[in-house]
């Protein structure tokens, strides 16, 4: 596997952990997948992580991320359930789709987490610079058996055009498209012609941010499978949430 200037380069660690919050199957009712979500050491929020990451650190601190959430989800326990671990990554930070997937098979292969069981998801808010790119890596990621997600989707800067581009396994609803949807008949409309259009595409439809059982009720009927939310668990550090039992009982 041929290297890069970036994979080389001298690296910087940073002091940082995981939180997992489950993505629910309301088919099931069970835990489809657990995201990891960065934390610092002693359970600093994201945003204090992330203010500390300048335009060199990016690719390093990307790297980092994705070895931490799998060797902090194996310690919670992940391996002795059927769930995915869905691990959020920067498309700009990636220069070479095959080499900078080195130390993410590695810690996969160390701590016997299988590949099929990982899912990638990019954010639709950060600017993608090179469209030709992003393809490629898509590419290479389903090559080597992993998920592909947009994540944040109706709230960044691409819209259906990005979706027009890239057909990923799966797409996150933005929590502002499903924030109080049950009273909302754009927000109605609008999802239930993603709906439609993920159906023709053969693409998962996740909703992210459901936190009551009213939005709950109506994205379900609108066709959506998966969910993630503070109704079903709120992300619990270095562990792997329970289900709120009231939240599985509607999911059933």
């Amino acid at each position: 596997m041929a290297g890069c200037s970036q994979c080389k380069s001298p690296q910087h660690e940073f002091a940082i952990a995981m939180a997992f919050q489950p993505i629910v199957d309301c088919e099931t009712g069970t835990v489809f997948a657990y995201e990891a979500l960065v934390r610092g050491e002693n359970g600093e929020s994201a945003g204090s992580v992330l203010s500390q990451v300048d335009e060199e650190m990016r690719y390093a601190f990307d790297q980092q991320c994705r070895v931490t959430a799998i060797e902090d989800a194996v310690k919670a326990g992940i391996l002795e359930t059927d769930a995915k671990l869905s691990i959020n990554f920067l498309p700009n930070a990636v220069y070479e789709p095959a080499a900078c997937l080195r130390k993410t098979l590695s810690a996969a292969r160390r701590t016997h987490f299988p590949q099929t069981a990982i899912m990638f998801e990019f954010t639709e808010n950060e600017e993608v610079r090179d469209t030709g790119h992003l393809r490629s890596i898509i590419a290479e990621y389903r090559k080597q058996g992993f998920v592909t997600a947009i994540d944040d989707f109706g709230a960044g800067r691409s819209g259906l055009s990005l979706l027009a581009d890239f057909q990923p396994d799966l797409i996150k609803l933005d929590m502002h498209l499903v924030r109080d949807i049950h009273t909302s008949r754009a927000r109605q409309a609008i999802v239930a012609g993603l709906a439609n259009i993920c159906r023709e595409l053969d693409i998962g439809l996740l909703a992210e941010g459901v936190e009551c059982e009213d939005e709950f009720l109506v994205l379900k009927a609108a066709g959506i499978g998966l969910f993630q939310g503070y109704w079903f668990a709120r992300p619990a550090f270095e562990a792997l949430p329970a289900l709120s039992p009231e939240a599985v009982r509607a999911a059933a």
